[in-house]
């Protein structure tokens, strides 16, 4: 896999590259998990077909992420609910050059993944356009207020999505963070008639393994895709 890293419309974005690539991830990405990105792209190599993944730079992950609004749960920082204007930025600004740059056809397919509240976010970005051809959620932030009511109501266009939840997640001390494995059970119930869904459960809290956790999102959606 060949690194290179560019800016665009002012983002940082780091791309992992194999030769004429077939499958395009994209992930946003803080500081903390770009130090992470080597790791995970090393461990996507089991890909089943040539690959690239295109890491883009979130400035605020309160906001850039949020797809609305909300107080503060942890700390002082509320949420923004700026993720439209992330969006935004990924189909409008990065993909079309994404595409020129890895010479990569329109029907190429697109899988949005992230670990967190980037998970969270390509759920989101699923219910407002029908680009991605897979979603790759590790550990979404599922407890998110008003998540559940929107989805509910906002049907994720994706046919291929990808869930999981550490099996100590629930047990955060922050009571609305406790309900994730609740709510991560009714969004997988949600998606099970008309989506191919899977739920997988990695040990430990949400602060283990990231990149691996990641990673292993993006290949079960890579398999999928291959075999349609």
């Amino acid at each position: 896999m060949r690194k290179e890293t560019f800016e665009s419309a002012g983002r940082q974005v780091i791309l992992y590259r194999a030769d004429a690539p077939q499958f395009l991830f994209l992930q946003p990405v803080d500081a903390h998990d770009a130090k992470l990105l080597d790791r995970q792209s090393a461990a996507m190599g089991r890909c089943p077909l040539p690959f690239a993944l295109a890491a883009f730079e979130v400035k605020d992950w309160n906001s850039d992420l949020s797809p609305w609004e909300a107080p503060p749960v942890f700390g002082r920082i509320p949420f923004g609910g700026h993720a439209a204007d992330t969006l935004a930025f990924l189909t409008e600004e990065l993909l079309p050059g994404l595409r020129i740059r890895l010479s990569m056809s329109e029907c190429a397919p697109l899988c949005l993944g992230g670990y967190s509240l980037a998970g969270l976010f390509a759920l989101w970005a699923a219910t407002q356009t029908d680009l991605f051809s897979g979603v790759a959620a590790a550990s979404p932030s599922v407890w998110y207020p008003g998540w559940l009511d929107y989805v509910k109501k906002h049907k994720i266009t994706s046919p291929i999505v990808y869930l999981s939840l550490g099996d100590r997640e629930a047990r955060a001390k922050n009571p609305l963070m406790s309900t994730v494995a609740d709510c991560i059970r009714e969004q997988y119930e949600l998606l099970q008639t008309d989506h191919t869904v899977t739920l997988d459960w990695n040990p430990g809290n949400h602060f283990q393994d990231s990149e691996l956790r990641t990673a292993k999102a993006f290949l079960w959606a890579a398999k999928q895709l291959a075999e349609t």
